[in-house]
């Protein structure tokens, strides 16, 4: 169902946002820990994401329409220590009012990189989104760079540290260039839109004029 997956549109303010309906799942992370890679491949499509080696290119919360009323939201990656300050202040604003307001938002795909989980900022995001309690599903990405076993054993030690402070959080190993959890993460997303194999099938509506903001 997510190769139907189309961008929408991009916001960069509040006020931006589209009307507060349906059911949306945000995908957070740290900059540069592959959310944007994470997104394409649950997508089966490249470049539905804007993908970049350079760190902080995501300014925007960028929705895309799966199904009617279904929709997936991009947000800015956290943590770009070179951006402006300022900048990031506005960042943490946007995301923050997102994460605790937006009624739509029915969870989060938390992506992080599985060689070193649980930064500060990775905690911070799930304190803003704890009192929500909606529930968190986080990929271990790049799973690719550790062995089976140092995977298994950072994905048990995540879920073990999570379970204590934040109870809805459900812990998994991914790699978008490997395709590892990729049917697993699936599944959670289509949970959590509630989507099943019997959803009804998006169809495109006519192009309109311009691009991305």
């Amino acid at each position: 169902m997510f190769n139907r997956v189309r961008y929408l549109l991009s916001v960069g303010e509040l006020a931006q946002l589209p009307p507060d309906r349906g059911a949306e799942v945000a995908f957070a992370g740290r900059s540069n820990a592959g959310k944007s890679s994470a997104l394409n491949a649950l997508c089966g499509r490249r470049g539905i994401a804007f993908v970049s080696k350079t760190p902080g290119r995501t300014q925007l919360i960028n929705f895309f329409q799966v199904a009617a009323g279904r929709y997936l939201v991009d947000l800015p990656g956290y943590g770009y220590a070179n951006a402006p300050a300022a900048l990031r202040a506005r960042w943490d604003a946007l995301i923050g009012t997102y994460l605790r307001q937006r009624r739509a938002l029915r969870g989060l795909i938390l992506v992080m990189d599985a060689r070193h989980p649980l930064t500060p900022l990775d905690r911070r995001m799930l304190d803003w989104f704890a009192g929500t309690r909606r529930p968190v599903h986080a990929l271990l990405s790049k799973a690719d760079k550790l062995s089976h076993q140092a995977g298994q054993r950072q994905r048990t030690d995540t879920q073990e540290t999570l379970s204590r402070l934040y109870p809805d959080v459900r812990v998994q190993l991914f790699s978008s260039t490997k395709s590892i959890g990729l049917q697993e993460a699936r599944e959670a997303l289509a949970t959590m839109l509630e989507m099943g194999e019997e959803a009804e099938p998006y169809v495109p509506a006519p192009a309109a004029g311009g691009g991305r903001i």
